[in-house]
C-alpha cells in the first residue's frame, strides 16, 4: 500500500484503482504510533555527540552514534535529575528509552529515561585522560599547595548537610578542639554536584563574612565511600580547578581510604575518611594544654635559674666597679676648670669682638663711600661716551669693508652681502644699547645700596633715634661736660632744628640704664692720670 496519493490532475484516473488518500498530519501521526508502539523500550550504546550541557528549559538534546550511524537523542528535565553522572561530548554510553518521532521536522530520536556509562572501563579511561590533562596544566603540582594552619578558629564544610558525614566531623571536631564550624550544604552525588562543589570552595573564599562570622581557615570537602559512578561528581574539571585556586587551604575527605578522585590530588591534603580530616583539621587540646603547663613549669625554672645567676654575676661585677664619687671626681674637676675659664674666654672674646668692630667701622666712613660713588659714576660716564663712538666706528669699519668688496662682487652676491651686513650691524646696534642699558642699571643700583650705607651711617641717622649734638657758642660740639661752663649759651641739634638753651651748673639726676654717649675722637690722654674706659652702651658712636 502506497502512502503518497497521486496529483489533483490525476484522480480521476486513480479513482479507478481505489487507493486511500491522507493528510500530511495522518501520516505523520501514523508514522508516531506505529514507531512508538514498536520500539517502546529499547537499550541503545552509543557515543554521545553535540552534548552542550542542559537547555535553559532544563532539558537535553544531543545525539548517540557509533561508527555509521546516528540517532537524534533528547532527555526531559524530570530525567536528568535521576541521572547519576553528567554526560559529557564523546562519552560511550547505553541509554534506556523509547523511539519517537518529531512530526515538526519528520526525525525521529529516542527519549532517554536512564543512562550509564558503557562500562568502567570507558569511565576510568575518560578519567585517566582528563588527570593527565589537568596535571599537564600544573594543577596537581606540590609547589602549589599550601599548609594548614596549626590551630584554625573557623573550619568551613562542604557536604550534604543530611548525611552522617557531617555528623561525624562535627563530633570529631568537638572532641578534639570545639570551634566554629561553618556547613555550606550541597548534593554529594547527581549530575549537579561538581557545579555545587565547585560554587562553594569560590564562596568560602570570596564572601566576606564580617567581625561575628570569621572567614574559615582551612576547608573540609567530605562526602562517604561508593562506586565510581557515586563519585564522579568529584572528578569533575571545575571542582578540580577551583580546589586548585582556593586561597584557604583545602583538605579531601571523599569515599573511603582505597577511593580516589581528581580532587584527592588537586586538594592541599588528603584524608582517608572525613574523620581523618577533622583530625587533620584541628590538634588535642588537652594534649595541648598539657604541653603548655610543661613549657610553663619549664620556663618558670629557667626564669628562676638565669635570675639567680644574673644576680650573683651582678654582685660580682658591683664588687669590682669603683664607687660613684670615684667615677664622678675627674668629670667635676674637668667641669669647675672650664667654669672658671668661661668668663674670662666671654671677656676676651667681647674685646676681640669690640676691636674687630671698630677696625672695620674706619673703613666705612661717608667720605669713603663718597669717592667711591664718584668714581663709580665717571666709570660710568665714559662708558657711556666710549659706546656710541665704538659703535660708529664698528659701523664705519663695517662700510668700507663693504665698499672694498662690493667691487669684486656680482649684483645679486652684493645684494645678499649688504643685507647680512646691516642685519649684523642692527644687532651689534641692538647688543650694544641692551649691554648699555645694562651697564647703566648695575651701577644705578650699586650707587644707590652705597647711597643708603652712607644715609644709615651718617650722623643724621642717629639723630633720628632721640639723640642730640650740644654745640657752644661758636658752633663746634661739645664733648665732655666738665667742657661747659655755667650760664654759658648752647645749642642742641635735634634731626628736625635746633634749640639754644642755658647751662645753669646743676648735674642731672642718674637715670637708670641711661647709655652714656661716646665722641666719635678718643679723649685727650693726661700724662699724669689715666681717663677710666667707658662701658660700650651697644648704640655706636655719635660722630
Amino acid at each position: 500500500m502506497s502512502f503518497f496519493p497521486d496529483s489533483p490532475d490525476r484522480q480521476t484516473e486513480n479513482n479507478a484503482t481505489n487507493v486511500a488518500e491522507y493528510s500530511v498530519s495522518e501520516i505523520s501521526g501514523a508514522l508516531k504510533r506505529t514507531v512508538e508502539d514498536t520500539f517502546s523500550h529499547v537499550r541503545v550504546r552509543g557515543e554521545i555527540s553535540g552534548y552542550r550541557g542542559p537547555h535553559s528549559s532544563g532539558h537535553a538534546y544531543f545525539a548517540l552514534k557509533d561508527e555509521r550511524a546516528r540517532i537524534e537523542a533528547v532527555i526531559w528535565r524530570g530525567s536528568m535529575s535521576r541521572i547519576k553522572f553528567r554526560p559529557e561530548e564523546g562519552m560511550e554510553v547505553i541509554a534506556t528509552g523509547k523511539l519517537t518521532t518529531y512530526p515538526g521536522s519528520s526525525k525521529y530520536q529516542i527519549v532517554i529515561e536512564q543512562m550509564e556509562p558503557a562500562g568502567a572501563g570507558a569511565l576510568m579511561a575518560l578519567l585517566e585522560e582528563r588527570k593527565q590533562r589537568l596535571a599537564r596544566e600544573g594543577l596537581f603540582d606540590a609547589d602549589r599547595k599550601q599548609l594548614l594552619p596549626f590551630m584554625p578558629r573557623t573550619i568551613g564544610v562542604i557536604t550534604s548537610p543530611t548525611g552522617a558525614v557531617i555528623r561525624d566531623i562535627i563530633h570529631r571536631i568537638t572532641d578534639r578542639f570545639p570551634l566554629h564550624v561553618l556547613v555550606w550544604p550541597v548534593r554529594v552525588q547527581g549530575e549537579t554536584t561538581g557545579e555545587e562543589v565547585s560554587r562553594a570552595v569560590a564562596g568560602f573564599n570570596s564572601a566576606y563574612f564580617g567581625e561575628v562570622l570569621p572567614r574559615p581557615d582551612v576547608l573540609i570537602v567530605a562526602r562517604g565511600g561508593g562506586s565510581l559512578e557515586d563519585l564522579w561528581g568529584f572528578n569533575d574539571e571545575n571542582v578540580v580547578r577551583a580546589v586548585a585556586a582556593s586561597d584557604i587551604p583545602v583538605i579531601s575527605a571523599v569515599g573511603h581510604e582505597t577511593d580516589w578522585t581528581l580532587i584527592d590530588l588537586a586538594a592541599d591534603m588528603r584524608a582517608p575518611t572525613p574523620t581523618g580530616a577533622a583530625e587533620m583539621a584541628v590538634p588535642v587540646r588537652t594534649d595541648l594544654q598539657a604541653q603548655l603547663a610543661s613549657y610553663s613549669a619549664r620556663l618558670a625554672s629557667a626564669m628562676t635559674r638565669l635570675i639567680d645567676r644574673r644576680r650573683e654575676s651582678y654582685r660580682a661585677l658591683q664588687r669590682a666597679l669603683p664607687s660613684t664619687d670615684q667615677l664622678l671626681a675627674l668629670p667635676r674637676r674637668r667641669f669647675d676648670e672650664a667654669g672658671s675659664r668661661l668668663g674670662r674666654a666671654l671677656l676676651v672674646s667681647t674685646e676681640q669682638k669690640r676691636a674687630r668692630f671698630d677696625g672695620l667701622k674706619r673703613h666705612l666712613s661717608p667720605r669713603l663711600l663718597n669717592q667711591q660713588i664718584r668714581e663709580r659714576r665717571l666709570q660710568l660716564q665714559q662708558l657711556n661716551q666710549r659706546l656710541p663712538r665704538g659703535l660708529s666706528l664698528k659701523a664705519q669699519n663695517s662700510r668700507n669693508l663693504l665698499r672694498q668688496t662690493s667691487s669684486r662682487l656680482t649684483g645679486e652676491l652684493i645684494l645678499r652681502r649688504s643685507r647680512q651686513w646691516a642685519l649684523n650691524i642692527a644687532n651689534l646696534q641692538r647688543r650694544g644699547d641692551q649691554a648699555m642699558r645694562h651697564s647703566l642699571q648695575k651701577y644705578r643700583t650699586r650707587s644707590l645700596e652705597l647711597s643708603r650705607l652712607m644715609e644709615t651711617l651718617s650722623h643724621t641717622s642717629v639723630l633720628k633715634r632721640g639723640f642730640a649734638i650740644v654745640l657752644n657758642d661758636q658752633g663746634l660740639p661739645v664733648k665732655a661736660a666738665a667742657a661747659v661752663q655755667t650760664g654759658e649759651n648752647l645749642t642742641l641739634r635735634f634731626h628736625d632744628g635746633d634749640r639754644s638753651v642755658i647751662a645753669d651748673g646743676s648735674a642731672p639726676a642718674p637715670a637708670a640704664q641711661t647709655p652714656k654717649m661716646q665722641s666719635a675722637e678718643p679723649p685727650a690722654k693726661d700724662k699724669k692720670t689715666k681717663a677710666p674706659r667707658a662701658k660700650d652702651s651697644g648704640q655706636g658712636t655719635l660722630f
